[in-house]
């Protein structure tokens, strides 16, 4: 049954490279990818389905695309499994080289193992390497497609390395080889903070690859299911390879949709005005918000905020903003406001608000 399960894979992924190389792999090539695949069912020294499972470390990367479902509404069918079948072709041709394993394709998503079902010394370098050329891939297709009028795909990659359980799920008649465990779900976390074109990895995998990669900062985010908050950085270059990671935008914050409504108070000459207007935020980011409000605001004024972060039980009665621009809409009046001044404690409560709300809205 795996043998022809195998077999069967290997045909179909064999197909989609030809389709886009216009032949299929040969020789040493094809040894390889069927090597590769027979490690992802676990056909290569794994165990019985559900017999022992074991404790390894894993370096896990989860890829997704950002605004697929947009595209998906938009255009026909046939268009947007020609787009899909590219990029998982693609990916997994990358995937391949980088000796990783595909443990599944969700959707859009793919969750690739480094480590799993067979450990190497440089499973991180290997992750590493292949979430930038992944992301270089992208920019790559991006290219071509603004030439033929395609839509153009983004993809954001989380990384995390940590201990999980690893081994075979299901029966003699189907059964896959995966990973479960918190560190699995602490990279799909991860991967969900992850804007288009970027690779966030967490503070494990990078103390693992010190000196091989260059990062931003690191950032700190609040995570479901933890106490404290989670130090994230960005991947921005492995000097070493003499790759970097194509800049896709400024990204200062990640921005979410919302709907709530907020309190403002126009100050002039430094004083807050005594009369509350009401308006209602649109998205939110760390630095500010689009809102549509009750006053038509001039550019460069300032107002007061009260903010009810209702979902972190806190409310923001010190925020101060100027507003950047404000147009009309449809009647309405849209005001695009950067925060000025924000305290401490505001400010980590608007972070840990925007952060849950993002992992409420992974799911497409």
């Amino acid at each position: 049954m795996k043998k022809a399960l195998l077999q069967d894979a290997l045909e179909r992924v064999q197909q989609i490279i030809a389709k886009e190389k216009g032949s299929s792999l040969k020789g040493a090539g094809a040894q390889s990818l069927e090597s590769a695949l027979s490690e992802t069912m676990g056909l290569q020294g794994s165990p019985a389905a559900g017999e022992n499972f074991s404790s390894r470390e894993v370096t896990i990367l989860l890829a997704d695309l950002r605004g697929f479902t947009s595209v998906s509404e938009t255009y026909p069918v046939g268009v947007v499994l020609d787009l899909l079948n590219r990029y998982l072709a693609r990916m997994s041709e990358i995937v391949f080289r980088h000796q990783g394993t595909i443990d599944k394709f969700m959707g859009d998503s793919i969750m690739v193992l480094f480590g799993a079902p067979i450990a190497r010394d440089d499973d991180v370098k290997h992750a590493l390497a292949c979430a930038v050329d992944m992301q270089i891939a992208m920019d790559e297709a991006n290219r071509y497609h603004k030439q033929i009028e395609m839509p153009e795909l983004y993809m954001g990659i989380g990384i995390n390395t940590g201990t999980v359980m690893a081994g075979l799920l299901g029966s003699d008649l189907y059964s896959e080889y995966t990973v479960i465990g918190d560190e699995v779900n602490l990279a799909s976390r991860i991967e969900a903070f992850s804007l288009r074109g970027q690779v966030l990895i967490s503070q494990n995998t990078f103390e693992r690859c010190r000196g091989f990669v260059t990062t931003s900062e690191p950032m700190d985010v609040y995570v479901k299911g933890k106490a404290h908050a989670v130090s994230l950085r960005e991947v921005l270059a492995i000097p070493s390879l003499g790759r970097e990671v194509p800049r896709q935008e400024i990204r200062r914050s990640p921005r979410i949709e919302v709907n709530i409504p907020f309190s403002y108070q126009v100050v002039e000459n430094k004083i807050v005005m005594p009369q509350a207007h009401q308006g209602v935020i649109l998205d939110i980011s760390y630095h500010g918000v689009l809102a549509e409000v009750d006053l038509e605001l001039a550019p460069f004024s300032d107002i007061k905020l009260d903010l009810d972060l209702s979902l972190v039980g806190y409310k923001a009665t010190d925020i101060y903003a100027k507003v950047l621009k404000t147009k009309t809409s449809a009647g309405r009046y849209l005001s695009g406001i950067e925060f000025t001044s924000v305290s401490v404690q505001s400010n980590m409560n608007i972070q840990q608000f925007i952060h849950l709300l993002i992992q409420g809205s992974e799911i497409k």
